[in-house]
């Protein structure tokens, strides 16, 4: 594994402050897509300022991974203010943008995002690397054997399935321990079982005082949730706990 990456990664931010206060006011997104305009967001107010388990709830071209890339400062708003742990970063430069985000924000990305030249241990121990973790193997190590890759340690991204590479992508986010987890779709390649699995890593994270936000379509996933934000078209239409009352793990079905 390349200690070079990491390390500039690393010595290249400045230190800034760390949370789990997410404000987003009068956000919105428009896309030019030849002679169309596409909006994704529109007039998007949002406010997380406790440590929580949020789902985002809509069907696809809702608007659910614009929402996570602006949080997550991976996309800027075309109107509206966007603020980490109480910074606006609006308008700041590339450079504190990724000095907050790489602090502040882990990933789970739909499409996983592994570099295909490392092994899912040293994948994951890049993550662990990039936070400044002492003991970066170790926790690479303990986090591929929670999402149950303990014997898949040495493999490569092409050698594993879908599933597998979703699990070393979640096992990467965790090993940064930021404290806001963004995860699009995180079961979407998953079984059942695994994925209740991986639910239930994700509770623990907001139990240990983490803002996780998970993207989905699957409404079923949004019953296990401390609050549950809904997209339509590109505008949140409710906000609150889940319809019935918050679920255990175990009484999901999908």
């Amino acid at each position: 594994m390349d200690q070079d990456i990491a390390t500039h990664l690393r010595a290249s931010s400045p230190d800034l402050s760390t949370g789990t206060r997410v404000d987003l006011d009068d956000v919105a997104k428009r896309y030019v897509v030849g002679d169309s305009t596409v909006t994704a967001l529109t007039e998007v107010n949002l406010h997380v300022d406790e440590a929580a388990f949020v789902v985002v709830l809509g069907p696809s071209g809702s608007g659910k991974t614009t929402l996570l890339n602006m949080i997550g400062l991976l996309d800027t708003p075309t109107d509206g203010r966007v603020a980490l742990n109480g910074r606006d970063m609006t308008r700041s430069s590339r450079r504190e943008q990724f000095a907050l985000r790489r602090r502040s924000v882990s990933f789970i990305f739909q499409t996983f995002n592994l570099f295909p030249g490392l092994t899912a241990l040293e994948n994951v121990q890049f993550g662990a690397d990039v936070a400044a973790r002492p003991a970066a193997a170790d926790i690479a190590r303990d986090g591929l054997s929670r999402v149950g890759l303990a014997d898949r340690l040495h493999h490569f991204p092409h050698q594993l399935s879908g599933g597998e590479q979703q699990r070393v992508a979640i096992a990467r986010a965790l090993a940064t321990d930021n404290p806001i987890l963004l995860a699009d779709e995180p079961t979407g390649e998953l079984d059942f079982r695994t994925g209740v699995q991986i639910l239930e890593l994700l509770q623990e994270q907001a139990e240990a005082g983490k803002t996780v936000l998970v993207v989905t379509h699957n409404r079923e996933l949004s019953r296990v949730a401390d609050r549950v934000i809904e997209l339509s078209s590109g505008r949140i239409v409710s906000d609150g706990p889940p319809v019935g009352g918050k679920s255990r793990t175990a009484d999901l079905r999908w």
